[in-house]
């Protein structure tokens, strides 16, 4: 299960925020339905006091004229109806409607009940009042009762709006806060950017400006993981490289000493082929350890720490074809080159002629006798574009993945240690450039392509 830290705080903050609303909700819905009973509780005591008030003696009997005033009170446009009833004391009907619901307890207070009439819910008060007339007193009731629509209307029209209003924050709550979420979150997809984009051989340590604070702690630990990691590889490479300068001294005299042998009158063949194997053999050794040295030398020179030495490298691959002619020569190759004039590029001169080298070496070591191997070296769209083109047998589409892997070699029957297109690959990308292989014109022979950044002039603060 995929915990999304932006969706646990997203829920933390909406869960809490979602019951306070459903709580206001419901306390306003109360507040709404308490004012509503009160303002209709306060209509209808208006109006059996006005309907009371012209409730009279006449002629020693009691008589009641209902004014219009007293029922105009309850005019809405929602038609509520409105029902009174006026009793005397000995229960006689004064006026209105004869079975309007009496309350079930006295009315000596006014009394206000809920019953239904006609088979609707009414509201109704019930208000009591003594009549005096020559010495006798006679008590008159006075029961007003409204259906409850205009009331419902009330507690809508108070409680709706701010039922509205708060569902809306919610809502721009919901849109809102992830929004915030991902801005403030930034700097943590920023820092898990900067690791993940981290080539193998970059252990410099990362920079905690413009980090919240809480992200700090995590970049210290971070930092300190890659301090011991850069003291192990450190440890490491001094070790490949120490052991590979003690292995050359004894390697280069056991190669003197058997040549040396075998320029002695030996009489037996099977000795004579004995020292060639060995002689063979301590060859093969001493190019696989300077090939060790030269590719621990690559891995531990990375872009941003390299010496910024402007180089041509122009003159670096004619300096190599050079050296290769013999070589080539040897199998019957034609060596040529398309070179265009000062081709300059930022990095170590050993190391990117150590690449050419590599480049040309496995180009003419791979290419039948009397083939051809070109170098081109030239400028396009901001890169130096350095190719090595051959007419050889070239490499199957579904191995040119593995070529730049250590010690893997396409071709068995070929003498090579397997290491030329790792350190050709380890250069490259120290230099801050790439390379790759493809097949040649006409799917004959194979091209290796190398880019790098063009010398960039650093200007003064």
């Amino acid at each position: 299960m995929v915990h999304s830290l932006r969706a646990r705080l997203l829920l933390w903050l909406l869960v809490p925020l979602a019951a306070f609303v459903l709580v206001t909700s419901a306390v306003s819905y109360d507040a709404a339905r308490q004012t509503a009973d009160l303002m209709q509780d306060h209509s209808l005591l208006d109006s059996a006091r006005t309907i009371i008030e012209d409730v009279d003696w006449d002629n020693g009997a009691i008589s009641a004229t209902i004014p219009p005033a007293a029922l105009e009170l309850f005019e809405s446009p929602w038609q509520d109806h409105v029902y009174y009833k006026v009793l005397a004391g000995n229960g006689r009907l004064l006026g209105g409607v004869p079975d309007l619901p009496l309350p079930t307890t006295s009315a000596a207070v006014p009394v206000f009940y809920d019953s239904t009439y006609a088979g609707m819910p009414v509201r109704a008060v019930a208000y009591e009042r003594l009549l005096y007339d020559s010495g006798r007193a006679e008590r008159v009731t006075v029961i007003v009762g409204k259906t409850i629509a205009s009331r419902q209307a009330m507690i809508e029209s108070l409680w709706r709006p701010q039922l509205i209003r708060q569902w809306l924050m919610l809502a721009l709550v919901v849109l809102l806060v992830p929004l915030g979420l991902t801005l403030e979150l930034r700097p943590l997809v920023k820092l898990k950017d900067d690791v993940a984009d981290r080539e193998p051989a970059q252990l410099e340590p990362i920079r905690p400006d413009h980090l919240p604070s809480e992200l700090r702690p995590i970049v210290d630990a971070i930092n300190q993981c890659i301090a011991r990691l850069k003291v192990h590889v450190a440890t490491q490479r001094q070790f490949i490289a120490d052991a590979a300068h003690q292995l050359r001294t004894p390697l280069a005299l056991l190669t003197a000493q058997t040549q040396f042998a075998s320029q002695c009158d030996a009489r037996d063949p099977a000795l004579f082929d004995a020292l060639k194997g060995v002689r063979r053999n301590s060859q093969k050794m001493a190019e696989l350890t300077n090939q060790l040295l030269l590719l621990a030398q690559a891995e531990s020179m990375t872009q941003s720490s390299q010496v910024q030495t402007r180089v041509d490298l122009t003159e670096v691959v004619s300096s190599v074809l050079e050296e290769m002619v013999q070589a080539a020569e040897r199998r019957n190759i034609d060596l040529g080159a398309e070179l265009a004039n000062e081709m300059y590029v930022a990095g170590n001169t050993g190391l990117l002629a150590s690449l050419v080298s590599n480049l040309i070496d496995n180009a003419i070591r791979y290419t039948q006798t009397g083939g051809r191997v070109t170098a081109v070296c030239r400028c396009e769209g901001g890169q130096i574009v350095l190719q090595v083109v051959d007419n050889g047998p070239g490499i199957p589409a579904e191995v040119r993945a593995h070529v730049f892997e250590r010690f893997y070699r396409v071709a068995t029957d070929t003498e090579g240690t397997g290491l030329g297109l790792a350190i050709v690959h380890q250069v490259a990308r120290s230099h801050g450039g790439s390379v790759s292989v493809a097949a040649g014109g006409e799917r004959v022979g194979l091209v290796a392509t190398v880019r790098l950044p063009v010398w960039q002039v650093k200007e003064g603060p």
